[in-house]
């Protein structure tokens, strides 16, 4: 052992050096803890065995069954309700709606209302030209009347108001110059001569006064001050220092050094405790097995396992290569040929369908071709609206109404 240290390095928490009461403190304490601290963590281990026994074996069915149970009372029904009763219900509803409701209000927007609506259009950009040819007679005749009328008298006026301006101004200039020059010399200037005369001396006075009794207040308050702190400090503070210097520090320490060795032991204890009853609990667990579970298993478990390895293995791997294996060969042939068989009849109706299509309706026609330059579309407009050329009129047959 290398029992010598560099300089640098620090000592570990447990290699410094321990004192009398401390030593003589650990092992009474670990002692004493060991033999409260077994009994407890055996029933709880015990406890906890028994609850995880509860909860797998006990618990978890029971929930299980309790879910299954709920499910099939109060999902299922509802489940089965809604997937056949609700939902067929709720699609004939919807089909009934549809072909009563939905079907008769397109037909009328289309057969009434949209015509309707265009001749309402046409009246109303009618009347809205009659009534801007109205309003535009109106506006000519009003601005005459402001060009030849109303301009030129609010030019004169304008005129007028200038003058008088003018003269109200002129006026008030001079009454504001005599009283100025009069509040100057009557109250500025003498007021002026008593601030700096006869205001400023005395107050100057006034403040010099105030500090001086300012100054001396503050000394005596100082002077009461330190009289009071070092009384206080005789009285009170020296005392509490002594009292928590020389006494309150090192009960302090001698109870953290005795709670600390208490936590010590008690972690022992709980850990050494622990050894102890998995120890015990292996004991009586393998009592248990040799008593009850090793018996059953050679008396039921094993005969079962032999019979299963040199019985009943063999003649399933015979079952299987002589009989199964060439049974399900045989049928996937069979079903290879039945899918063939079925597949020619189906293309054989198909052209059968065919040939009877054509000697009733003839060949079809070929389809038209398309352009291959796309149609330009007006700015701001749908995709589904016709260009500038072919706009939708009331007298036109290219309406979504009237086109063929």
């Amino acid at each position: 052992m290398n029992l010598e240290k560099t300089p640098g390095e620090e000592r570990p928490p447990q290699a410094r050096a321990e004192g009398c009461l401390v030593v003589a403190i650990r092992i009474p304490v670990r002692i004493v803890v060991l033999v409260l601290v077994v009994p407890v963590r055996m029933v709880w281990d015990a406890l906890a065995v028994g609850g995880r026994l509860l909860r797998d074996h006990v618990l978890r069915p029971v929930g299980r069954a309790l879910a299954w149970a709920a499910w099939a009372v109060f999902v299922w029904p509802f489940v089965t309700a809604w997937r056949y009763a609700v939902v067929p219900v709720g699609k004939g509803l919807g089909l009934l709606g549809h072909v009563l409701v939905v079907v008769p209000l397109v037909w009328l927007y289309r057969t009434v209302l949209t015509p309707v609506g265009h001749a309402l259009g046409v009246a109303a950009l009618a009347t809205a030209a009659a009534l801007g040819w109205v309003l535009g007679g109106i506006g000519k005749a009003l601005g005459l009347l402001y060009a030849h009328v109303l301009a030129p008298v609010g030019r004169a006026v304008a005129g007028l108001g200038r003058g008088i301006g003018a003269l109200l101004a002129a006026v008030g200039t001079g009454v504001y110059t005599a009283a100025a020059w009069l509040v100057r010399y009557l109250l500025v200037v003498p007021g002026v001569w008593l601030y700096e005369w006869v205001l400023a001396p005395v107050g100057r006075g006034i403040a010099w006064a105030v500090r001086g009794l300012l100054w001396l207040v503050r000394m005596i308050f100082t002077g009461i001050g330190l009289a009071g702190y070092w009384t206080l400090r005789v009285l009170l503070v020296l005392p509490a220092l002594a009292l928590w210097r020389w006494v309150l520090v090192p009960v302090g320490h001698v109870l953290a050094v005795i709670g600390r060795e208490i936590g010590a032991a008690l972690g022992h204890a709980w850990r050494i405790a622990g050894y102890l009853s998995l120890a015990a609990g292996r004991f009586l667990g393998r009592l248990l097995r040799w008593i009850f579970v090793e018996p059953v298993r050679w008396i039921l478990v094993e005969p079962v396992r032999w019979a299963y390895r040199t019985v009943l293995t063999p003649v399933g791997h015979v079952v299987r290569d002589a009989v199964l294996r060439p049974a399900a060969e045989a049928a996937r042939g069979a079903g290879r040929v039945a899918r063939e068989a079925l597949a020619a009849a189906r293309e054989s109706a198909r052209q059968a369908r065919a040939d009877f299509r054509r000697m009733l309706f003839g060949t079809p026609g070929k389809p038209l071709p398309v352009p291959s330059e796309p149609v330009p579309a007006v700015a701001g407009s749908s995709r589904r609206e016709p260009g500038a050329d072919g706009t939708r009129t009331l007298g036109s047959s290219k309406t979504a109404l009237t086109k063929d």
